[in-house]
């Protein structure tokens, strides 16, 4: 055991340069700084002063960004000067037209492909594919294939590049197959350009895939993705038929994800069990300082930051993923990275990447990035807020109003659709973005509630409620500009309607903006269901206005009709208020709107009969591939509130108790000799001290007591978790709240022990030492 222990603190070590060494351990057990035994916190502390790397490893003077973007990427450009006419001509027909791709091309483009990715140095590849886990996953194979005669050929051929063979039986299915029926398949999709990522001893050639069972179901996130995008570009395609634009074929939709996280020192990460294995601060007082003064929203980046920033941004590039802003965000070491509008699926395809590379580069800088959505309780967490739109092959957006949106009726249908699928499907759109990590952030004055809502602005909201009464204003507002009151700046004009990040998916002008996604989770399943019942509520447009006119109505006064009519059904999702308010939530149980308060409510909506109905109807997912869809995020569920109840047992018991119970001896004995010194006199406030001290530690040894029993119980047959959801809701309502007692416990022991004895890093360190 001890020599395990040494060989942890080894891998952990830390060295200072002339002073000494800090041998580190993650679990604090022991510190030597220049040959003397020290405090954890200041051997810590002094660990992190001296590992600040700043300097940026980019040099864009000698590496123009124009010649840097898209390199490792083989896309149109690659394409275009390697393959043979015809067959790029048939490559851009399956990107731009939806056309099934010749499978005897597979030969060429494979070659192709593979010299392109051998002349940058690749030696490997792979089918990087997005299973149920809800991270990548990749098995890389070498291009080297031995002749037999001491000699090897570099070689790639079509049938690799097409298809791969991965074992299905490690991969959450969520009981579509068995586990000994190992077989899966990975399928290239050739709508999603291959790339090259790069490692410290080599590159591979990255081929995205699809992954499906031996039976032909789907295993991953990618798949019902795709089908969703094929299934609203055939309904968009046909309700723009009916209302007379002829000349669409095809229309797609676009994402622009913001991607929210937190950076912190690496030697505050490795002294925090809880952040190692949960990814989040499972204890941690409240700091003096959060977020309140609101200074760090938009401020001044930090040099060691903005290195960290630049060297991701690089190394982004390379890849293709158009980044373009990035600024500090409003909770202290929290910042925002947000890209360039594209195709839905290489827009998540790009989110997987962005956050592969940002915690890769952070570790270059001695940092950690943290992509959890509330790694620390009392200030804010992080969202990945999902920008939605749809266009048509011509580039035009089906969701841009003009300066006259009660005159643009392609767009008011588009629009009266989106609202008729989020009032009708706010239940699915709610268990999207269910996790037990977004439990946390939901409801909280930092992010959207759970009630699903739709913020249109005053503007659009006036133009709706104009069209349900039948008295809209078709003369419009005169565009109004701001006066700042200073005379040589100039004046600004105002977008139509003003920003509100308390609304759930708001309209912000040519998009809506789906606020609630989590910042960890693939934007793959959220724009899956988005998209799926944007399509039914298209094809229910397109239908009713279609029996309208084979009555005989013109045109024209059928889709007045069937838009006043929608719309007036489903007003009762439009809402432009406040929705931290209390008076909202009481108002939106008066309109009938669900309010599912964590994941174990909100996951059944997927398998109601309504939601098997839509996924089966649209050809997004069949019966089997939503129940399984539905098994595998309960099972997430208990297996994250599983890890972290053990986490926080193990920590309460193992360090922090401990310590507590040190503190509480030395105090004592402090007591005892103060005593002896001043005579036996009564020394009643170190004595009050001790007496708290010593309550509030029998309340953590009571609450973990409390936790071990839940979590013993947990795993009991006995207990009668005969399904999986019923073992969810046993650890929502039990487990959850045994843990929360536990940490409320440690919280107020943290702000009353000696600061040196503490073994973990505190907030007011972590979020503002970096």
């Amino acid at each position: 055991m001890e020599e395990a222990r040494k060989l942890e603190a080894n891998e952990m070590t830390k060295t200072l340069p002339a002073e000494g060494t800090l041998h580190m351990t993650a679990h604090n057990k022991s510190y030597k700084y220049a040959g003397r035994s020290g405090s954890p916190r200041s051997a810590l502390m002094q660990s992190v002063r001296q590992h600040r790397p700043a300097a940026s490893s980019v040099d864009y003077t000698v590496t123009p960004l124009t010649e840097v973007y898209g390199s490792n990427v083989f896309n149109r450009a690659t394409m275009r000067a390697l393959l043979p006419k015809s067959v790029y001509k048939s490559i851009t027909a399956c990107l731009d037209k939806g056309e099934r791709l010749d499978p005897a091309l597979a030969d060429i483009v494979a070659n192709a492909m593979k010299d392109w990715a051998v002349s940058k140095g690749a030696t490997h590849f792979c089918h990087w594919f997005l299973p149920m886990t809800g991270l990548t996953a990749e098995k890389h194979d070498s291009f080297v294939t031995p002749t037999g005669e001491d000699k090897a050929l570099v070689e790639f051929a079509g049938k690799f590049l097409v298809q791969g063979e991965p074992d299905a039986s490690s991969f959450p299915s969520g009981g579509i197959r068995s586990t000994f029926e190992a077989r899966g398949y990975t399928g290239w999709d050739p709508t999603s350009p291959a790339f090259i990522m790069e490692g410290t001893n080599g590159k591979t050639l990255c081929i995205p895939s699809v992954f499906c069972s031996y039976s032909g179901q789907a295993l991953d996130k990618k798949t019902p993705l795709l089908r969703s995008l094929e299934a609203i570009s055939k309904q968009a395609v046909r309700l723009l038929h009916v209302l007379g634009n002829k000349a669409v074929k095809r229309v797609s939709c676009t994402v622009g994800p913001e991607q929210e996280y937190f950076l912190i020192d690496e030697a505050f990460y490795l002294a925090r069990p809880d952040l190692i294995n949960a990814g989040r601060a499972l204890f941690g007082a409240k700091p003096p300082k959060g977020q309140e003064m609101e200074d760090h929203y938009w401020g001044s980046i930090r040099e060691r930051v903005l290195a960290f920033m630049q060297d991701a941004e690089f190394e982004l590039y390379k890849l293709g993923v158009p980044v373009k802003t990035r600024h500090n965000e409003v909770a202290p070491g929290q910042f925002e990275v947000a890209p360039i509008f594209e195709a839905s699926n290489v827009a998540c395809d790009h989110n997987m990447l962005l956050m592969e590379i940002f915690r890769k580069t952070a570790l270059k800088h001695g940092l950690r990035c943290l992509l959890h959505e509330k790694p620390f309780s009392g200030i804010n967490g992080s969202g990945k807020h999902n920008n939605w739109s749809m266009a048509d092959d011509e580039g035009n957006n089906l969701l841009e109003p003009g300066s006259t949106p009660h005159e643009n009726e392609q767009f008011l249908v588009v629009l009266t659709a989106v609202i008729r699928a989020v009032n009708k499907y706010g239940a699915l759109l709610r268990a999207s973005i269910a996790s037990a990590h977004n439990d946390h952030r939901l409801g909280a004055n930092e992010a959207p509630p759970a009630i699903m809502s739709i913020y249109l602005g005053d503007k659009l909201a006036e133009v709706v409620t104009g069209i349900i009464s039948g008295k809209a204003d078709d003369k419009g507002k005169a565009k109004r500009v701001i006066e700042i009151g200073v005379s040589m700046l100039p004046e600004i004009s105002p977008d139509e309607s003003d920003r509100n990040r308390t609304s759930p998916f708001a309209f912000t002008g040519n998009k809506f903006e789906f606020r609630a996604v989590g910042s960890s989770q693939s934007i793959a399943w959220p724009n899956t269901i988005l998209n799926t019942m944007v399509a039914d509520s298209l094809q229910y447009v397109a239908d009713a206005i279609e029996a309208e006119t084979k009555k005989g109505t013109e045109l024209k006064k059928a889709v007045q009709a069937v838009v006043k009519k929608v719309l007036t059904e489903n007003e009762r999702v439009i809402f432009n208020g406040d929705n931290y308010s209390e008076a909202w939530h009481k108002e939106a149980e008066k309109r009938g709107l669900p309010n599912f308060r964590n994941t174990v409510e909100a996951l059944p909506s997927l398998v109601t009969k309504e939601a098997k109905e839509l996924f089966t109807k649209q050809g997004v997912l069949k019966e089997d591939e939503l129940e399984s869809r539905y098994h595998i995020m309960l099972e997430a569920y208990c297996k994250t509130i599983n890890i972290e109840s053990l986490l926080t047992a193990e920590i309460a018991s193992t360090m922090i108790l401990p310590a507590a119970i040190e503190y509480q001896s030395q105090l004592a004995s402090a007591i005892v000799a103060t005593k002896a010194a001043i005579g036996g006199a009564q020394i009643t406030a170190h004595e009050s001290m001790l007496r708290d001290l010593c309550n509030k530690i029998g309340h953590l040894h009571g609450a973990i007591d409390v936790l071990n029993s839940y979590i013993k119980s947990s795993k009991d047959d006995d207990e009668g978790h005969s399904d999986v959801y019923t073992h969810a809701r046993y650890y929502q309502e039990r487990v959850v709240s045994a843990m929360n007692e536990v940490r409320a416990a440690a919280d107020e022991l943290e702000t009353l022990v000696d600061d040196s004895l503490w073994p973990l890093p505190k907030f007011r360190e972590m979020l503002y030492i970096y």
